[in-house]
């Protein structure tokens, strides 16, 4: 079975200065180490990136940009996008579609909105999910901790079971 690896809103802006996500420098380490295997597959990846029309994430610039020390080669897919949906105004499955993608694995920036968004939407368009649960990240917020909403959103992901498709948790290295 073809699997793509889905690499959402891992950029610069997300992983610097004072609102950055929790250990992200780790986070691209584990990242890394998946994109490695996914190349040595020779399947899909696929860099999401997220953009603003003005301001902060807008398209080309330094924040915008993925983050340093990604591992990321000219032939690899790159889909931008505006919502926390990386199907929504995209074409994102139809690329997956032209490749005879029949799974995704998850992982990026942030564990509350992007990766989730995009993991229940894949789930709904009929895509089995590996979400890795050591590679997505949060800021955390108000009320959880960042370490909180990850576990928060390993738990209630890999429960959904309404769609049909599951996301199953697995850990970089098992990839």
């Amino acid at each position: 079975m073809i699997s793509a690896l889905l690499v959402i809103d891992l950029q610069q802006g997300l992983c610097e200065g004072a609102g950055r996500a929790h250990e992200t420098d780790a986070l691209i380490a584990r990242v890394n180490h998946v994109v490695e295997r996914w190349r040595a597959a020779a399947w899909p990846i696929v860099f999401i990136q997220h953009e603003s029309t003005g301001g902060y994430l807008e398209h080309g610039t330094r924040e915008w940009q993925l983050a340093d020390g990604l591992q990321v080669q000219p032939g690899d897919l790159r889909v931008r996008k505006k919502t926390p949906d990386a199907f929504l105004n995209t074409d994102l499955e139809a690329l997956l579609k032209a490749r005879g993608v029949k799974e995704l694995v998850v992982c990026g920036l942030h564990s509350e909105f992007c990766v989730d968004t995009t993991t229940r939407r894949a789930l709904a368009l009929g895509y089995p999910v590996a979400l890795v649960a050591d590679g997505h990240s949060s800021a955390g917020n108000a009320v959880l901790s960042a370490p909180q909403v990850i576990a928060h959103h390993n738990a209630t992901l890999s429960n959904i079971s309404s769609f049909g498709p599951r996301a199953r948790l697995v850990l970089s290295a098992e990839l």
